[in-house]
């Protein structure tokens, strides 16, 4: 009886550690560019690509803004997505808080999370001017 549930027990192991990596969390790479204009309450938008498991997604981004904020800037982000089960938890609305400030150029970085546990960590230089301090909003869909 024990050598006939031996081998359905080894079968039912190989199947879990072959399922398993379909099921656990990656780290995504994103690069994503903003343009940016802002009078206290502010909007933008941008394009970029995610980096995941060996593939490359393309996306478009918009946000909003309102906070201490004037001036227009364009911004080359770059960083990680944690919390990716799969590719369509990554887009989503994002919600942040940040700050930075660009006076023909400057550094700027985010750190914002969506509704499906994904967390974007992102920083890069801004070129304009700008100053912002400022709670906002980010939607990423996938193209």
């Amino acid at each position: 009886m024990m050598r006939g549930i031996r081998p359905v027990i080894l079968a039912l192991v190989a199947m879990v550690l072959l399922v398993a990596p379909c099921f656990a969390q990656a780290t995504g790479h994103v690069q994503v560019k903003f343009v940016k204009a802002a009078l206290v309450v502010g909007g933008g938008g941008g394009s970029g690509t995610l980096v995941y498991r060996g593939r490359h997604y393309r996306f478009i981004v918009s946000g909003f803004s309102l906070g201490v904020s004037a001036g227009a800037s364009v911004t080359w982000l770059e960083g990680t997505a944690t919390g990716i089960r799969e590719v369509n938890d990554f887009a989503g609305s994002y919600t942040l808080v940040g700050g930075g400030g660009a006076w023909a150029a400057g550094v700027g970085g985010v750190s914002m999370r969506n509704e499906h546990g994904v967390l974007l960590t992102l920083k890069g230089p801004k070129a304009g001017l700008e100053f912002a301090a400022n709670l906002g909003g980010l939607t990423v869909s996938l193209r």
